[in-house]
Order: structure tokens, then C-alpha cells, then sequence
């Protein structure tokens, strides 16, 4: 399921809000069909460090309840299904640590999630999602946080209570501004932010001291803020497709960028597809030492 389809299924919804399935019909008797007879159990991958169950890309519609008896899963897959809800019964599988619900229909999640104190890592991207239940943020142990591809426009404000979280991803989605609350949010080193509706980056941006790599491409941001400037553990920051015309005469401080990028992986600074003012198209194109030494130049003359 792409960008497109996710969004899609923002407005594909039938008289009662319910998001209509099209060509696929529920699993009959899945449970039974699955088992065949056998203990849940025995369905269980014990590695070294985890005890993992996984049912991707099976076509449900709903969770099979045998899976909520299996209290010792650490580790939960149920990606690329097309899950329409996930019963308040997940608060049972007390001992998750990794919970992945990508590429499902899912429009909320329960407020039972809160239950889930060992959680460290969910990600929950590229589904229907409107709105986030406030309990998330009794979820003290995340690390790793994936929104992406979904129809949020806010967070609640008690996720600034996340103190742990490391990586945010709210990629694709129609956020018109950074919500306040990720401000707070002080161990992130990854914050991606590309592809919403952001016309400004706040200056609080510069609570977020730990950040490596920020990514908010294909917005329409007008200006590059100073406050981008004192993140100087900035290793790839990424502003392509926005509206940008002028530089910071302080971005020299943001040496750990190392050079002008144009592949999307790479790290350093991407700039590209900005009108850029004279001459700062020419410097980009020069490299980022050339760009450095121009603005340095300006600051101190």
C-alpha cells in the first residue's frame, strides 16, 4: 500500500465511517484453518532473544483470537494485512517489544496499547489513521515510533511524556506544522517530517539537540530558520522540494553535514529544488566548503 492508496482510504468509508474492503472477503473459520488442530504455540519462532509470531500478508481482516493466549510473544508481525481494527485485547501480550502493523486498514488504535510497558518499537505506517490515543504516551520504553503514510494532522501532547523515543517518522501525512510535543522529546536522533503541509520549521527546533539526521523534503517551507543552525550533531539534513530562497549565515556551523547531497540516502545537506537566490545556486553546485566559506564571509563583513 502506497502514499496513494493510504490517503485514499482516508475518504473510502461507508455510511458509518467504516473503510470499505474492495474484491476481498474476510477469512472463514481462520483460526481453525490456520491451526489445523495443532497448539498455537508450536507456531512460536524462539531465537536468541526474542520469541517472535508472525502472519504477513495473509488477508485478514481480524486478528485470529487465538493470538492473544500466546503471552510470552515478544515480538509481533501482522504487516501488509488488511486489518480494519486491533481488538483491545493486544494489552494482553504484555511481554511486546517489537509490534509491527504496516500496510493494514487501520483507522485508531485501542486505548488497551497502553498496557504494553516493554514496548520498544511499533510501527503503524501506511494505514488509515486520523487520530492517536493520548495512553501511547504511557508507553515510557519506546524507542522507535513509524507514522508515516497515514491521515494524521496532530499528536497528543502527552507524547511529549516519551522521553525515550529515538526515532520518529510522520512522513506523508497532513501535518501543517511540527507538533509542539516532539519539541520535548530530547533522546530523538531521527525526525522525519517529509511530505506534509509545513510551511515553517518553529524555532524550537532547537531543543532537539541530539538530532542527526532531520528530513522535512517536499513541503512548502519558506525559510530556512537560524535555530536549524545550533543542531550541530546535524548529519544529513534534507530540505529538497520547498520554497527556500535565502541560507543562514550560521549554517557553516553545521560542519558535520560534510558536503552537498544529491542521492537520498547520503548524508550532508540537500537543498535541491529550491529557488535559491544569486548566488547561492552556483555555491550549492560548488560544494558545501565553497557554500561555508561564502557565508562566513557575509557574516563577519
Amino acid at each position: 500500500m502506497g502514499a496513494k492508496q493510504s490517503r485514499a482510504c482516508c475518504r473510502d468509508k461507508g455510511p458509518r465511517g467504516m473503510v470499505l474492503l474492495r474484491g476481498r472477503q474476510p477469512f472463514s473459520s481462520w483460526d481453525n484453518s490456520l491451526l489445523s488442530g495443532k497448539d498455537p504455540r508450536a507456531l512460536l519462532k524462539r531465537g536468541m532473544r526474542h520469541v517472535s509470531f508472525s502472519l504477513v500478508t495473509k488477508g485478514m481482516t481480524d486478528v485470529p483470537d487465538f493470538l492473544w493466549s500466546l503471552s510470552e510473544v515478544q515480538k509481533l508481525n501482522l504487516s501488509h494485512n488488511q486489518l480494519r481494527a486491533l481488538p483491545p485485547d493486544v494489552g494482553k501480550l504484555s511481554r511486546l517489544v517489537v509490534l509491527n502493523l504496516c500496510g493494514n486498514r487501520l483507522r485508531s488504535l485501542p486505548r488497551e496499547i497502553s498496557l504494553l510497558k516493554s514496548l520498544k518499537v511499533l510501527f503503524v505506517n501506511m494505514n488509515c489513521l486520523t487520530e492517536l490515543p493520548a495512553e501511547l504516551s504511557t508507553c515510557r520504553s519506546l524507542e522507535v515510533l513509524s507514522l508515516s503514510h497515514n491521515c494524521l494532522s496532530q499528536l497528543p501532547a502527552s507524547f511529549a511524556d516519551l522521553s525515550r523515543l529515538r526515532k520518529l517518522n510522520l512522513s506523508n501525512n497532513y501535518f501543517a506544522h511540527i507538533p509542539v510535543c516532539v519539541f520535548a522529546l530530547k533522546e530523538l536522533d531521527f525526525l522525519h517530517v517529509g511530505s506534509n503541509r509545513l510551511e515553517n520549521i518553529a524555532e524550537s527546533i532547537q531543543c532537539l539537540a541530539s538530532l542527526q539526521i532531520f528530513i522535512a523534503e517536499s513541503n512548502n517551507i519558506h525559510s530556512f530558520p537560524r535555530s536549524l543552525c545550533l543542531l550541530t550533531s546535524l548529519e544529513l539534513l534534507n530540505l529538497n522540494n520547498n520554497d527556500i530562497q535565502t541560507l543562514p549565515d550560521e549554517l557553516y556551523l553545521l560542519w558535520r553535514l560534510g558536503r552537498i547531497a544529491w542521492n537520498p540516502m547520503d548524508k550532508g545537506l540537500h537543498i535541491s529544488h529550491n529557488p535559491l537566490s544569486k548566488p547561492l545556486p552556483e555555491l550549492v553546485e560548488g560544494g558545501l566548503e565553497m557554500l561555508f566559506s561564502y557565508l562566513k564571509d557575509k557574516k563577519h563583513n
